[in-house]
């Protein structure tokens, strides 16, 4: 699986490009990380790769055929951790993860295993019947993260989910987005922890509406 970004242009409506005429290859096994100071861009990128965003000019595609929209990049195995978590506060943690297993497919029988052991994996199994809104800002980011693991993609894209984790769980955090490359995912994780891009393979480093790939990937 390769995700590429050729000549990108991003911005939203007619306001002034985010970023410019941006170039980035990411293929299975790899974890980039997207960095930069907060607005140059690392959400609009991820959204671009997500599909939820069309390039202004230019052409983000999964293994060569353009994205068309989200529902194109769903169809593709591409899979969003947001930074707002995108989950349902009125669901407990192990709904969220079912409802998403169930939509992709599987019975609910299954999707519950799933859930389960996804929540396992991310120290959350005693919290999987409790409602979103009652869980700390730190569980519900594990929780987004436990969803998109139980989904398997082929693209995992990673919005800032260590942004209010202690370091035991950051570290986890990474051991588990490392085993999604590792599995054959290409996995692109946005943060402002250099600690936490230390850890990837490559970084893409925004600012002021342009990108340099800091440290290729070998």
């Amino acid at each position: 699986m390769t995700v590429q970004l050729d000549d990108v242009t991003l911005g939203y409506h007619d306001s002034e490009p985010v970023l410019r005429t941006l170039s980035a290859t990411v293929r299975s096994g790899q974890l980039l990380a997207v960095t930069g100071p907060s607005g140059a861009g690392k959400t609009t990128l991820l959204s671009a790769l997500a599909g939820s965003l069309r390039p202004q000019a230019g052409t983000v595609s999964v293994d060569g055929e353009p994205l068309r929209d989200r529902d194109h990049a769903v169809s593709r195995k591409v899979v969003l951790v947001p930074q707002d978590n995108g989950l349902a506060a009125v669901l407990t943690a192990g709904e969220n993860v079912q409802v998403a297993l169930i939509a992709a497919g599987l019975s609910p029988v299954d999707a519950r295993r799933a859930s389960m052991a996804a929540l396992e994996r991310l120290g959350l199994a005693g919290q999987s019947d409790q409602l979103v809104e009652e869980l700390s800002g730190g569980q519900q980011q594990r929780t987004a993260l436990a969803r998109a693991l139980a989904l398997r993609g082929d693209v995992l894209l990673a919005d800032e989910v260590t942004s209010e984790l202690d370091a035991t769980n950051r570290q986890l955090v990474l051991d588990l987005l490392r085993a999604e490359a590792d599995r054959g995912a290409a996995v692109v994780f946005a943060t402002h922890d250099p600690e936490a891009a230390a850890a990837c393979d490559a970084e893409l480093h925004l600012l002021d509406g342009q990108a340099e790939l800091l440290r290729p990937a070998g």
